[in-house]
């Protein structure tokens, strides 16, 4: 009996796989925390939902928008084509860079992409903006409330982009951080 402790094992097998709950690996949540995280995310949530205020500044512009009747005018046309397709363009590059898809492809000079990136959406969105505020009514009527705020809201977003351009440009020039700090191409 006094070598028994040293025979038994107290290992267990089972045919079931091991389940683990939370962030998957593959998720870069210190993407999330780093500056150009937080400004792709609230270039996202930003774009104009008027009734959902969790999604304050890039969904808010489009979305007031299409709240009224912008077809009468062209240059909303234009407003609502540079708000959607930005939107749109900055989930995916969020979901590119939350997932790390970008080491999937290494040979793609991250750095540069972002920065070209940011600096068009930047332009593009000051080109919406101006267009946006010239078309804004000098008299009140219906959708006069509206219209001011996606104008409003259309250059903070402007001003996001061209944020994020500079942290790009910063990174692009390996000036953001040192070489082994950098986990994020932005």
């Amino acid at each position: 009996m006094a070598d028994f402790p040293g025979k038994v094992s107290t290992q267990t097998s089972s045919n079931e796989p091991q389940r683990t709950y939370g962030v998957p690996a593959m998720v870069d949540m210190d993407f999330i925390k780093s500056v150009p995280g937080i400004l792709l995310l609230t270039e996202i949530v930003s774009d104009e939902n008027y009734q959902d205020d969790s999604h304050i500044v890039g969904l808010l512009v489009w979305a007031l928008i299409a709240a009224t009747s912008y077809t009468s005018d062209p240059a909303y046309g234009w407003v609502m084509f540079v708000s959607v397709t930005l939107w749109l363009l900055s989930i995916a590059l969020f979901v590119v860079l939350l997932l790390r898809f970008y080491q999937s492809l290494p040979s793609v000079p991250w750095p540069l992409v972002l920065m070209v990136f940011y600096v068009v959406a930047a332009v593009l969105y000051i080109t919406a903006f101006l267009a946006d505020a010239v078309s804004v009514p000098p008299h009140w009527y219906l959708w006069h409330g509206h219209l001011g705020a996606s104008a409003f809201f259309a250059i903070v977003v402007t001003l996001l982009y061209g944020a994020s351009s500079y942290f790009a440009y910063l990174d692009w020039r390996g000036e953001g951080q040192n070489a082994a700090g950098s986990t994020v191409p932005v």
